[in-house]
Protein backbone atom coordinates (compact mmCIF):
# COMPACT_ATOMS: atom_id res chain seq x y z
CA UNK A 1 0.00 0.00 0.00
CA UNK A 2 1.63 3.55 -1.30
CA UNK A 3 0.86 4.55 2.69
CA UNK A 4 3.99 2.30 3.97
CA UNK A 5 6.04 3.39 0.96
CA UNK A 6 8.40 5.92 2.79
CA UNK A 7 8.88 3.14 5.06
CA UNK A 8 10.07 0.60 2.54
CA UNK A 9 12.16 3.69 1.12
CA UNK A 10 13.92 4.36 4.92
CA UNK A 11 14.06 0.56 6.00
CA UNK A 12 15.74 0.10 2.75
CA UNK A 13 18.06 2.47 2.88
CA UNK A 14 19.30 1.92 6.36
CA UNK A 15 20.14 -1.71 5.30
CA UNK A 16 22.19 -0.35 2.66
CA UNK A 17 24.04 2.10 4.64
CA UNK A 18 24.47 -0.78 6.90
CA UNK A 19 25.94 -3.27 4.78
CA UNK A 20 28.30 -0.31 3.65
CA UNK A 21 29.52 0.73 6.97
CA UNK A 22 29.63 -3.25 7.26
CA UNK A 23 32.30 -3.34 4.39
CA UNK A 24 34.93 -2.36 6.54
CA UNK A 25 33.83 -3.83 9.92
CA UNK A 26 32.21 -7.03 8.32
CA UNK A 27 29.84 -6.84 5.80
CA UNK A 28 27.39 -9.87 7.55
CA UNK A 29 27.40 -8.00 10.78
CA UNK A 30 26.56 -4.35 8.86
CA UNK A 31 23.50 -5.85 7.08
CA UNK A 32 22.51 -7.22 9.62
CA UNK A 33 22.22 -4.53 12.01
CA UNK A 34 20.16 -2.58 8.95
CA UNK A 35 17.91 -5.34 8.82
CA UNK A 36 17.26 -5.02 12.32
CA UNK A 37 17.08 -1.02 12.10
CA UNK A 38 14.54 -1.60 9.28
CA UNK A 39 12.59 -4.39 11.27
CA UNK A 40 12.31 -2.15 14.21
CA UNK A 41 10.92 0.94 11.73
CA UNK A 42 8.08 -1.17 10.69
CA UNK A 43 7.34 -2.35 13.74
CA UNK A 44 6.92 0.94 15.25
CA UNK A 45 5.50 3.22 12.34
CA UNK A 46 3.58 0.93 10.84
CA UNK A 47 0.56 0.40 13.18
CA UNK A 48 0.95 4.42 13.35
CA UNK A 49 0.25 5.45 9.70
CA UNK A 50 -2.39 2.23 9.74
CA UNK A 51 -4.71 3.96 12.94
CA UNK A 52 -3.87 7.55 11.18
CA UNK A 53 -5.57 6.82 8.29
CA UNK A 54 -8.01 5.09 9.85
CA UNK A 55 -8.83 7.97 11.86
CA UNK A 56 -8.98 10.07 8.86
CA UNK A 57 -11.50 7.26 7.28
CA UNK A 58 -13.52 7.87 10.57
CA UNK A 59 -13.70 11.86 10.29
CA UNK A 60 -15.97 11.63 6.53
CA UNK A 61 -19.26 12.01 7.95
CA UNK A 62 -21.79 9.54 7.25
CA UNK A 63 -24.11 12.74 6.16
CA UNK A 64 -23.02 15.91 5.08
CA UNK A 65 -25.07 18.66 7.42
CA UNK A 66 -25.36 22.46 6.42
CA UNK A 67 -27.40 24.39 8.12
CA UNK A 68 -29.32 27.59 8.49
CA UNK A 69 -31.29 29.45 10.30
CA UNK A 70 -34.20 30.24 7.56
CA UNK A 71 -37.73 28.16 7.87
CA UNK A 72 -40.43 27.50 5.67
CA UNK A 73 -40.60 27.27 2.93
CA UNK A 74 -36.77 26.70 2.70
CA UNK A 75 -36.77 24.36 5.37
CA UNK A 76 -39.71 22.50 6.63
CA UNK A 77 -40.01 19.27 9.42
CA UNK A 78 -40.69 16.59 6.77
CA UNK A 79 -37.86 17.12 4.63
CA UNK A 80 -39.74 18.93 1.74
CA UNK A 81 -38.38 22.62 1.62
CA UNK A 82 -36.60 24.48 -1.13
CA UNK A 83 -33.30 24.08 0.22
CA UNK A 84 -34.19 20.47 1.95
CA UNK A 85 -34.70 18.80 -1.77
CA UNK A 86 -31.93 20.84 -3.30
CA UNK A 87 -28.95 19.83 -1.02
CA UNK A 88 -30.03 16.49 -0.77
CA UNK A 89 -30.07 16.31 -5.19
CA UNK A 90 -26.51 17.83 -5.19
CA UNK A 91 -25.09 15.46 -2.56
CA UNK A 92 -26.72 12.59 -3.86
CA UNK A 93 -25.37 13.44 -7.54
CA UNK A 94 -21.50 13.61 -6.07
CA UNK A 95 -22.28 9.92 -4.65
CA UNK A 96 -22.81 11.85 -0.96
CA UNK A 97 -25.84 12.14 1.32
CA UNK A 98 -26.25 15.89 2.24
CA UNK A 99 -29.36 17.08 4.61
CA UNK A 100 -29.91 20.96 6.36
CA UNK A 101 -30.59 21.43 9.86
CA UNK A 102 -32.60 24.62 10.98
CA UNK A 103 -31.41 26.37 13.74
CA UNK A 104 -33.48 28.97 15.95
CA UNK A 105 -30.35 31.28 16.08
CA UNK A 106 -28.79 32.53 12.96
CA UNK A 107 -25.11 33.17 14.81
CA UNK A 108 -25.43 29.89 16.32
CA UNK A 109 -25.67 28.58 12.95
CA UNK A 110 -22.54 30.10 11.71
CA UNK A 111 -20.53 29.29 14.65
CA UNK A 112 -21.10 25.93 14.21
CA UNK A 113 -20.49 25.79 10.36
CA UNK A 114 -16.96 27.41 10.92
CA UNK A 115 -16.19 25.14 13.87
CA UNK A 116 -17.22 22.19 11.67
CA UNK A 117 -19.31 20.97 13.72
CA UNK A 118 -21.59 21.32 10.97
CA UNK A 119 -20.05 20.71 7.65
CA UNK A 120 -21.53 23.99 6.50
CA UNK A 121 -24.28 26.38 5.47
CA UNK A 122 -26.89 25.69 2.82
CA UNK A 123 -27.74 29.36 1.89
CA UNK A 124 -25.62 33.05 2.57
CA UNK A 125 -24.63 35.95 0.99
CA UNK A 126 -21.49 35.89 -1.25
CA UNK A 127 -18.11 37.39 1.12
CA UNK A 128 -19.32 35.42 4.24
CA UNK A 129 -15.60 34.21 4.60
CA UNK A 130 -14.44 37.17 5.28
CA UNK A 131 -15.61 36.79 8.85
CA UNK A 132 -15.58 33.63 8.77
CA UNK A 133 -12.12 31.87 7.75
CA UNK A 134 -12.93 28.30 7.83
CA UNK A 135 -15.65 28.90 5.34
CA UNK A 136 -15.41 28.03 1.88
CA UNK A 137 -18.11 29.33 -0.75
CA UNK A 138 -19.35 27.29 -3.30
CA UNK A 139 -19.71 29.50 -6.32
CA UNK A 140 -22.68 28.35 -8.43
CA UNK A 141 -25.75 30.64 -6.66
CA UNK A 142 -28.59 28.52 -4.98
CA UNK A 143 -31.02 31.17 -5.41
CA UNK A 144 -31.42 35.04 -5.38
CA UNK A 145 -33.44 36.27 -2.38
CA UNK A 146 -36.02 38.76 -3.46
CA UNK A 147 -36.58 41.46 -0.62
CA UNK A 148 -39.68 42.92 -1.03
CA UNK A 149 -42.46 45.21 0.54
CA UNK A 150 -46.30 43.53 1.73
CA UNK A 151 -49.41 45.77 2.06
CA UNK A 152 -52.66 44.77 2.08
CA UNK A 153 -53.99 46.72 -0.77
CA UNK A 154 -52.01 49.74 -1.58
CA UNK A 155 -51.15 50.80 -5.30
CA UNK A 156 -47.36 51.10 -5.30
CA UNK A 157 -44.23 50.69 -7.35
CA UNK A 158 -41.35 50.02 -5.04
CA UNK A 159 -38.77 50.56 -8.04
CA UNK A 160 -36.86 52.95 -5.12
CA UNK A 161 -36.00 52.45 -1.72
CA UNK A 162 -37.64 56.23 -1.59
CA UNK A 163 -40.85 55.41 -2.62
CA UNK A 164 -41.49 53.79 0.94
CA UNK A 165 -40.98 57.09 2.61
CA UNK A 166 -44.92 58.34 2.85
CA UNK A 167 -45.51 54.72 4.68
CA UNK A 168 -44.99 53.34 8.26
CA UNK A 169 -43.01 49.99 7.60
CA UNK A 170 -42.12 47.45 9.80
CA UNK A 171 -39.34 44.41 9.48
CA UNK A 172 -37.44 42.56 11.76
CA UNK A 173 -34.33 43.91 13.87
CA UNK A 174 -30.75 43.14 12.42
CA UNK A 175 -32.06 42.72 9.07
CA UNK A 176 -29.26 44.79 7.34
CA UNK A 177 -30.49 44.92 4.27
CA UNK A 178 -33.28 47.19 5.10
CA UNK A 179 -31.44 48.95 8.19
CA UNK A 180 -29.15 50.40 5.56
CA UNK A 181 -31.48 51.81 3.36
CA UNK A 182 -34.06 53.31 4.99
CA UNK A 183 -34.82 56.83 3.61
CA UNK A 184 -34.27 59.86 6.19
CA UNK A 185 -37.17 60.19 8.37
CA UNK A 186 -38.46 56.88 7.30
CA UNK A 187 -41.23 55.87 9.69
CA UNK A 188 -40.04 52.59 10.67
CA UNK A 189 -40.70 49.55 13.52
CA UNK A 190 -38.55 46.91 14.13
CA UNK A 191 -39.41 43.64 15.83
CA UNK A 192 -38.27 40.43 16.71
CA UNK A 193 -40.70 38.33 15.12
CA UNK A 194 -42.32 37.96 11.41
CA UNK A 195 -46.09 37.39 13.06
CA UNK A 196 -45.33 40.70 14.86
CA UNK A 197 -44.94 42.21 11.65
CA UNK A 198 -48.05 40.46 9.92
CA UNK A 199 -50.37 41.10 12.94
CA UNK A 200 -49.31 44.92 12.93
CA UNK A 201 -49.76 45.24 9.24
CA UNK A 202 -53.68 42.89 9.83
CA UNK A 203 -54.22 45.79 12.52
CA UNK A 204 -53.42 48.79 10.65
CA UNK A 205 -51.14 49.63 12.43
CA UNK A 206 -48.53 49.87 9.81
CA UNK A 207 -48.94 50.36 5.89
CA UNK A 208 -46.14 47.68 5.08
CA UNK A 209 -43.77 44.40 5.87
CA UNK A 210 -40.49 44.40 4.92
CA UNK A 211 -39.53 41.01 4.30
CA UNK A 212 -37.79 38.00 2.24
CA UNK A 213 -40.64 36.65 -0.76
CA UNK A 214 -41.02 33.53 -0.20
CA UNK A 215 -40.80 33.73 4.04
CA UNK A 216 -43.58 36.26 3.42
CA UNK A 217 -45.56 34.33 1.48
CA UNK A 218 -45.45 31.47 3.05
CA UNK A 219 -46.05 32.81 6.32
CA UNK A 220 -48.98 34.68 4.99
CA UNK A 221 -50.23 31.59 3.46
CA UNK A 222 -50.05 29.33 6.90
CA UNK A 223 -51.77 32.54 8.49
CA UNK A 224 -54.45 33.19 6.03
CA UNK A 225 -53.92 36.48 5.58
CA UNK A 226 -54.24 38.38 2.15
CA UNK A 227 -51.53 40.20 1.40
CA UNK A 228 -50.24 41.96 -1.80
CA UNK A 229 -46.87 41.60 -3.11
CA UNK A 230 -45.14 45.13 -4.43
CA UNK A 231 -42.80 45.05 -7.22
CA UNK A 232 -40.03 45.36 -8.46
CA UNK A 233 -37.94 44.37 -5.55
CA UNK A 234 -36.29 46.78 -3.55
CA UNK A 235 -33.32 44.32 -3.26
CA UNK A 236 -32.48 41.02 -4.77
CA UNK A 237 -29.28 39.33 -3.07
CA UNK A 238 -27.43 35.87 -4.81
CA UNK A 239 -27.26 32.99 -2.20
CA UNK A 240 -24.81 30.42 -1.99
CA UNK A 241 -24.08 27.22 -0.17
CA UNK A 242 -20.27 27.01 1.80
CA UNK A 243 -18.74 23.88 2.82
CA UNK A 244 -16.09 23.85 5.93
CA UNK A 245 -12.22 23.89 4.52
CA UNK A 246 -11.89 20.66 5.57
CA UNK A 247 -14.61 19.56 2.97
CA UNK A 248 -13.47 21.92 0.20
CA UNK A 249 -12.66 19.37 -2.00
CA UNK A 250 -16.59 19.46 -2.36
CA UNK A 251 -16.52 23.07 -3.79
CA UNK A 252 -16.38 21.60 -7.55
CA UNK A 253 -18.16 19.18 -7.60
CA UNK A 254 -20.99 20.39 -5.64
CA UNK A 255 -21.20 23.67 -8.36
CA UNK A 256 -20.84 21.01 -11.02
CA UNK A 257 -24.03 19.58 -9.83
CA UNK A 258 -25.84 22.93 -9.25
CA UNK A 259 -25.33 23.66 -12.49
CA UNK A 260 -26.63 20.34 -13.92
CA UNK A 261 -29.77 20.67 -11.88
CA UNK A 262 -30.26 24.07 -13.64
CA UNK A 263 -29.46 22.29 -16.81
CA UNK A 264 -31.37 19.07 -16.89
CA UNK A 265 -34.56 20.81 -14.95
CA UNK A 266 -34.06 19.27 -11.61
CA UNK A 267 -33.79 22.70 -10.04
CA UNK A 268 -36.58 23.98 -11.79
CA UNK A 269 -38.72 21.10 -11.06
CA UNK A 270 -37.60 21.42 -6.95
CA UNK A 271 -38.91 25.21 -7.17
CA UNK A 272 -42.25 24.48 -8.98
CA UNK A 273 -43.00 22.02 -5.70
CA UNK A 274 -42.15 23.86 -2.88
CA UNK A 275 -41.96 27.77 -3.94
CA UNK A 276 -44.21 28.39 -6.76
CA UNK A 277 -47.26 27.38 -5.06
CA UNK A 278 -47.41 30.35 -2.83
CA UNK A 279 -47.52 32.59 -5.40
CA UNK A 280 -51.17 34.85 -5.80
CA UNK A 281 -53.69 33.36 -8.44
CA UNK A 282 -53.88 35.40 -11.37
CA UNK A 283 -57.07 35.67 -12.74
CA UNK A 284 -57.20 36.35 -16.97
CA UNK A 285 -59.82 39.45 -17.65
Amino acid sequence: MKRFDWIRTWAAKGAAKGAAKGAAKGAAKGAARGAIRAAIVVAVFAPLSVAAADAVEAVKPSVYILNTSTGAPYTTPDRQGFLDMLVAEAFKRIGLKGEVALYAESKRALINANDDVDQGVAMRVQNLEKDHPNLVRVPERVIGNDFVAYSRNLDVVTDSWETLKPYAVTHIHGWVIFERNMPEGQLVTTVKEPAQMFAMLDKKRVDMVLYERWQGLQYAKDQGFVVHVHEPPLASVDMFMYVHKNHAHLVDPLASALKAMKADGAYQAIVEKTLTPLLPVRVAD
